[in-house]
């Protein structure tokens, strides 16, 4: 007998939330985190439609409303010489985004955890995953000055970051790597008025605006990250200064009041075989991209469910273990990657080449092909489905038609 079905060590995003799905299905669970909450993240902030819907189906989002959190009912991606704005393709009917701060949605999901009838551990170290031979039985931790613990479990989840303890222990392998792409600093600001998400791509910069909890906007400027040691020389006046790229953006800054400090850094992009003997990877412990779609969230989130429904056949003994964890590894992949291309080519900031910067202006104006570039960024629409050379065609011809019109 081991303590437990299932541990899940890291209890943020993609670890409450996956300790609280197999609890609700009725598996002996852990989970534990160092941090205690409420308390704050690094993070993105945005929460698109796909991870609205999963706190819906939850029973979470009213949770989520209720701190006060103003909702995302659109958004507008301004190039310079044209903007482009839209709503994002609905999921099960929500085309709203919020944007929370993580001090905020973080306890919202501990708590869920703990009402589901996992056993939520805040201030826990793991110190080591336990070992029998090659295979995962289970952590060994402690909390506080407490003495060190070995609790066993038939599987040893890590929901603990790109930077991820569990990874590191099993060697998890790394495929489809690229480099740390851009270095990003944010803070909040008071008293800045925003419509909706807000995005603007400048050669070599990058900036987006977001309303959160308590009156509050984050804002976040970006830089490629060959540049990030002059970035970080003056962050505030490199922030401010890159603002200026839109004046009338800058000019709402300027009237505003800012209310902390700023935070910021870069990541790897890449993704890792998410299971093997023993043990499973979450969230960006399995799979990370760089944040300037906002993807986390969402994507911690969409982990969370596909991998406790995998476990779940396992442990019910629906599947072997094998077949239900390759499958889910399968689905991640082939639904992840489109979107990992085309955010890690984003994120590099460069001018696109000509056949895209005609298609973006043939995008402008068009209210459908605005919502589905919109989409694209959500993650409600694949790449595949809005670049398909089908699609391009009609955009490109009814501005053609327009033009001439």
């Amino acid at each position: 007998m081991t303590d437990y079905d299932v541990i899940v060590v890291g209890a943020r995003c993609a670890g409450s939330t996956t300790a609280m799905l197999l609890a609700r299905n009725g598996h002996r669970v852990l989970v534990v985190d160092r941090a205690t909450f409420p308390s704050d993240t690094l993070s993105t902030h945005v929460i698109h439609a796909p991870g609205v819907a999963a706190l819906e189906r939850w029973g979470l989002l009213d949770r989520v409303v209720a701190t006060g959190c103003p909702p995302i009912e659109s958004y507008s991606f301004d190039f310079g010489h044209f903007t482009i704005s839209g709503t994002t393709r609905p999921v099960a009917g929500n085309t709203t985004g919020y944007a929370p701060r993580r001090v905020v949605l973080d306890k919202i999901l501990v708590d869920a955890a703990a009402e589901a009838g996992a056993e939520v551990r805040e201030g826990f170290n793991v110190d080591e995953i336990a070992m029998d031979g090659d295979r995962v039985v289970g952590v060994r931790g402690h909390s506080g000055d407490g003495d060190q613990e070995l609790l066993t479990a038939r599987l040893v989840i890590g929901a603990d970051g790109r930077n991820s303890h569990v990874a590191k222990a099993v060697a998890a392998p790394a495929y489809h790597q690229k480099e740390r792409l851009l270095w990003s600093f944010y803070t909040y600001f008071r008293g800045l008025p925003t419509d909706g998400f807000e995005i603007y791509i400048r050669p070599d910069r990058g900036f987006a605006a977001a309303p959160t909890n308590d009156g509050l906007t984050m804002v976040v400027v970006g830089w490629p990250y060959r540049q990030s040691g002059e970035y970080k020389q003056d962050v505030e006046g490199n922030f401010l200064a890159t603002l200026e790229l839109a004046p009338e953006f800058a000019a709402r800054v300027k009237a505003a009041e800012r209310v902390e400090e700023f935070l910021g850094g870069a990541v790897p992009n890449f993704f890792r075989t998410p299971y093997g003997n023993g043990w499973a990877l979450v969230g960006d412990a399995g799979y990370n991209k760089d944040p300037i779609t906002a993807q986390g969230i969402c994507d911690a989130f969409r982990d969370a469910e596909q991998c406790s429904s995998a476990v779940d056949d396992w442990l019910r003994e629906r599947s072997t273990y094998d077949a239900a964890m390759a499958a889910w590894h399968r689905a991640r992949d082939e639904e992840m990657l489109p979107l990992y291309e085309f955010t890690t080519q984003l994120a590099t900031l460069e001018p696109p080449p000509p056949e895209m910067q005609q298609l973006l202006g043939a995008v402008a104006g068009n209210r459908e092909a605005m919502d589905g570039f919109v989409s694209v960024n959500a993650g409600t629409l694949s790449p595949v489905a809005f670049f398909s050379e089908e699609n391009i065609g009609a955009i490109l011809g009814a501005a053609t038609v327009a033009h001439g019109a």
